[in-house]
């Protein structure tokens, strides 16, 4: 793998680093991503599985969509791009990952400084009075109501239409601006407010890596773009890092 001296030298002196992750790097652990061509919005309506106004139309179909993504994440390993994350976070004295996915896949990998901005898949909360919700469901008994107060409970995701956690997105853009070393991977680019932290890096000073197979509507303003898998691009990655610091 070639690296640009220009890189070397930003990997050598990086010392504050913000990641943000998408679906794409939960791909090569088998796990479908949302936006290609043969992700789940190309096989599903998104606003009947992932949107509130689907949930109260049939909530049962919605559980059914939602127990089996939390199977499917359950059965899935961590690949190679979470596990050099979780190596990355121990060779930088500040490091954040804040990941759009809900799969947990980089809290099993090793990572500790994740922010989650989309909830996760293996929560749930009640929706009319918010309490966590933490008996086993089974919707071919019955749909799950809240033991407090009787509501409906629902997957602890952020849907469409849904506003991301207030704390966790102004966090984000804070941890943004003031990084000196972003990495952009597997993510489309398109999903705000979200989208917009690359480009806050960009303009605040940080030297901003793109990460993803495909090309993306944020692709010509990173610095660096690698059209690469993570699981391919981020062990070299860290390899040339630990080179690096050995050399230093």
């Amino acid at each position: 793998m070639f690296f640009t001296e220009e890189f070397k030298q930003i990997l050598k002196q990086a010392k504050n680093v913000f990641v943000l992750t998408g679906a794409g790097i939960s791909k090569e652990s088998g796990l479908d991503t949302f936006r290609d061509v043969d992700g789940y919005w190309a096989k599903y309506n998104p606003m009947e599985l992932a949107s509130l106004e689907g949930f109260f139309d049939n909530p049962h179909l919605v559980w059914l969509w939602y127990l089996e993504r939390r199977a499917k994440a359950n059965a899935a390993s961590p690949n190679a791009g979470h596990l050099a994350l979780a190596e990355l976070e121990n060779l930088f004295p500040l490091f954040d990952l804040f990941t759009q996915n809900v799969d947990r896949l980089h809290h099993r990998a090793g990572n500790k400084n994740i922010y989650e901005l989309h909830g996760n898949i293996f929560e749930n909360h009640c929706l009319t009075c918010g309490l966590p919700y933490f008996e086993d469901i089974d919707i071919e008994i019955a749909i799950p109501h809240c033991n407090s107060c009787g509501g409906l409970i629902r997957p602890s995701v952020v849907w469409f239409g849904e506003e991301l956690p207030a704390d966790i997105l102004s966090l984000s853009f804070t941890k943004a601006q003031n990084c000196d070393l972003f990495l952009a991977i597997g993510t489309s680019a398109e999903v705000y407010p979200a989208a917009q932290l690359p480009y806050n890096a960009r303009n605040h000073g940080a030297y901003v890596v793109e990460i993803n197979p495909n090309e993306t509507s944020f692709t010509k303003f990173a610095n660096i773009s690698f059209r690469e898998s993570s699981n391919i691009i981020l062990p070299e990655i860290v390899k040339l890092i630990k080179d690096l610091k050995k050399y230093d």
